[in-house]
């Protein structure tokens, strides 16, 4: 089992479409597949249609007192599962927090499900946090979906120190451009800059395109309705160079 953190300190970059397009395309590959939607916000819950709500509240599965499993849900695709959100994971930090090993805790309740998937992908919620912290020690490789702008730039120069100052080297970053107009000097000269300073950036792009946007219409991956699209190829190429990455992690 690999688990697949899509992560950045910033909101609004393309985490979400990130997640679940990847997650479409692994069960597509055959492998057995989850998502769990870490976002109150429940924006992957939607795209797959299922309700952001978790029998009972988040609390108990959090704490360890519920399995994982007994709050999974089937998709649409075959091979593909969701955790869903729930509206109590805007209070995750405090609820990791009342726990003896809060740092941990995340990887403790993902492990039992190694027999069951080949790929987990966490979507993330933005912010450093406890959550945060948990998802860098769970995680195999992290997804940094980053728009070429001066300010994404300096928060994922945060984030590294953040993982280097935590000792949390082991997991592998995978930052890429996402949301990227080629029109424009800026997003150019970024993705000149970014990998000139971290090797680690994927050389895909993912453009900003209406396709991506129209996921919240039909409220399913882009792969399903748009798979030869510009975006589409876009995250079929990103995908593939993703596996080429974790199959030499």
């Amino acid at each position: 089992m690999r688990i697949i953190g899509v992560y950045n300190i910033k909101g609004g970059v393309g985490k979400t479409a990130t997640a679940v397009n990847l997650a479409y395309l692994s069960a597509l590959d055959g492998y057995r597949t989850l998502v769990w939607d870490l976002d109150p916000q429940g924006a992957a819950s939607y795209y797959f249609r299922i309700k952001p709500r978790i029998k009972g509240g988040g609390r108990k599965m959090i704490k360890g007192k519920r399995e994982l499993d007994d709050s999974i849900k089937g998709t649409d695709f075959e091979g593909l599962d969701l955790l869903p959100a729930d509206f109590s994971y805007r209070n995750m930090d405090l609820i990791l927090g009342e726990e003896k090993r809060p740092a941990k805790q995340m990887l403790k309740l993902l492990r039992p499900l190694s027999h069951e998937y080949d790929r987990i992908f966490l979507d993330c919620p933005p912010s450093i946090s406890l959550v945060s912290e948990n998802i860098f020690r769970a995680a195999d490789a992290l997804l940094v979906p980053t728009i070429p702008t001066t300010l994404s730039m300096r928060t994922y120069e945060q984030l590294v120190e953040f993982l280097d100052g935590h000792k949390l080297q082991s997991v592998k970053r995978m930052p890429f451009f996402s949301m990227v107009d080629r029109r424009k000097r800026m997003h150019l000269e970024m993705m000149e800059q970014l990998p000139q300073a971290y090797s680690e950036v994927l050389k895909t792009h993912i453009p900003y395109a209406s396709d991506v946007e129209r996921m919240g219409l039909y409220r399913e991956p882009l792969g399903n309705y748009a798979m030869r699209s510009v975006a589409g190829r876009a995250y079929q190429q990103l995908w593939d160079e993703v596996k080429a990455e974790m199959g030499t992690y």
